[in-house]
């Protein structure tokens, strides 16, 4: 559903392109996860695709379709690695009214369930939640946009290892429903996934069958 053909990527300053032919494909039930280092461009691949980003050379359709960078703003929901500092409510529900001209209370209790956020008070602040829910809470901001295309940066980042499990499971079962990409430099911690596993290295995305520490 998603088609990367021979993406290449360079910041404003850099001298020389951060991607460099990266192509991928990503279908709805199969999640792709994509692995490296830090700085190794995982974030920019993401805001490419995304449509916060263009790229040099290279193109992304959808369903068969080749997608401006605005299509891909409507398109994707982007959780980045540290959502707190993104979030621009006062409150849970601010947050997530957030460009809506209408959304009932039913509405919003159906996101918060679907991401596993059952008991939250709508009063209380993003910044007071802890940094699973704050993961969980940006993902049910994207659910209520209708981003059919979710990215994830470095979701497990931070979390001690219940949460992380909790935060995998969640992932895996919005996969079913939505093309979904993760990027990681924990991909340890993905070793029972069913997925497709890439690494990017040197500005180029390999396929692997196992990705280191797995």
């Amino acid at each position: 559903m998603l088609d990367l053909q021979s993406l290449d990527y360079a910041p404003a300053t850099a001298a020389r392109p951060l991607l460099t032919d990266v192509s991928l494909k990503a279908d709805i039930g199969r999640p792709v996860l994509v692995a490296g280092a830090s700085g190794s461009g995982k974030t920019s691949l993401l805001e490419v695709i995304a449509g916060l980003s263009g790229q040099l050379r290279g193109s992304i359709r959808w369903k068969g379709r080749e997608l401006s960078k605005r299509q891909r703003r409507w398109l994707s929901g982007m959780v980045f690695q540290f959502p707190e500092r993104h979030f621009l409510g006062l409150t849970i529900a601010q947050e997530l009214r957030l460009g809506h001209r209408r959304l009932d209370s039913d509405q919003l209790q159906t996101a918060l369930d679907t991401v596993g956020l059952t008991a939250l008070r709508m009063s209380d602040a993003p910044e007071r939640l802890s940094g699973g829910q704050q993961r969980r809470l940006a993902l049910a901001v994207q659910l209520l946009r209708g981003a059919e295309l979710l990215l994830l940066d470095e979701p497990t980042a931070g979390l001690d290892w219940s949460v992380r499990a909790d935060v995998l499971n969640l992932l895996s079962n919005l996969s079913k429903q939505r093309v979904l990409i993760v990027v990681t430099h924990e991909p340890q911690l993905f070793h029972d996934w069913g997925c497709e596993r890439y690494r990017l290295r040197n500005g180029c995305l390999e396929p692997v069958t196992t990705l280191p520490g797995a």
